[in-house]
């Protein structure tokens, strides 16, 4: 059985429509004399695009099936988990709560108020603000008690559990189908954060592209937290999938200081290369870093094999990081 009928036996609610771009970075390519492309899930169609939509084709379908009428997650307060958990959640009217922290202790009003966090709150969703997430399958189940919910569904930080990451499964899928056929990527760039997305893209890339190596590029902590989340959704899914090895776990993690949220020099220039060689926008949490990580090894690496980028959205958060703007430039 392909991988494909063994993913089509989970159910799902359709999402996306169709896949998302996969093209080619020409200036990028020309300045570093490699084959270098990106994959632009930061196009999905709703809620102003993002990778999170992947995975909430599965965890809404499952929440619809238990006949969730209150859909609960959490996230940073500028989430764009959250943000698109929301939408869907209006989309199929159901209520949305969220917990939600504030990693960086800002209290810029366009952070508070702006970004992610104004979409969240024109969603329709209640937020209810913690001191710091520590354990946020714990805190969402006492926020159930606390308000008093009834027919919930939880929905994990970022999406990232088994059945979230069945969504990348499905993207490693989309990038097998779209890529040149006289191209064969070697590296696989993509953010690595709550791990769901690492992890799926991962196991479907072994099991169609096994000359392709993914690479984390960490987001939020240091290899050695990050990679026991990733190898953890890794051995679930080759469980459901009854495959008898799983990926080798490549996690670079000198981009994402000084902690998670809070952006840094390497993640801007990436953004302004970025935007101003092929207009194309990134985010200071998540793909910004990323790319800095991937610009690091093109401008290091002698070696000139093709490589992919995963965009994993997120750009709305640039409107609540106001204060960064000159550093941009």
């Amino acid at each position: 059985m392909s991988l494909q009928q063994q993913l089509s036996q989970y159910a799902k609610i359709d999402l996306l429509n169709a896949p998302t771009p996969l093209n080619r970075l020409n200036n990028l390519s020309r300045k570093f004399h490699r084959e270098i492309y990106i994959k632009r899930d930061d196009m999905t169609p709703l809620a102003m695009g993002g990778n999170k939509l992947r995975k909430l084709e599965y965890l809404m379908a499952d929440a619809l099936a238990k006949k969730a009428k209150v859909i609960v997650t959490a996230g940073a307060i500028q989430s764009n988990h959250v943000r698109q958990t929301a939408a869907v959640a209006a989309m199929y009217g159901l209520e949305c709560v969220a917990l939600l922290e504030n990693p960086i202790q800002s209290d810029n009003p366009n952070f508070l108020h702006n970004g992610n966090k104004l979409l969240t709150d024109l969603f329709g969703a209640r937020c209810v603000m913690c001191d710091e997430l520590t354990d946020p399958q714990s805190q969402m189940e006492t926020l159930i008690e606390t308000l008093a919910l009834k027919d919930t569904y939880i929905v994990p930080v970022g999406g990232s559990n088994a059945l979230g990451a069945l969504g990348y499964i499905q993207c490693a899928i989309e990038i097998a189908q779209q890529k040149p056929k006289h191209i064969e990527f070697d590296k696989i760039i993509v953010a690595s954060g709550s791990a769901g997305t690492h992890a799926g893209l991962a196991i479907g890339i072994q099991e169609l592209l096994s000359q392709s190596q993914v690479i984390g590029v960490t987001v939020s902590r240091k290899q050695q937290d990050q990679s026991p989340k990733v190898e953890k959704l890794q051995n679930e899914l080759a469980q459901m999938f009854a495959l008898t090895q799983t990926p080798e776990i490549q996690l670079w993690d000198d981009f994402f200081a000084p902690m998670y949220g809070m952006p840094n020099c390497q993640g801007l220039e990436a953004i302004r290369l970025l935007a101003q060689q092929e207009g194309i926008l990134l985010d200071p949490v998540y793909t910004g870093k990323a790319m800095a990580g991937l610009i690091h090894y093109l401008e290091t690496s002698t070696e000139n094999t093709p490589v992919l980028f995963i965009h994993t959205g997120g750009a709305q958060a640039l409107f609540a990081y106001s204060d960064i703007s000159q550093k941009i430039k």
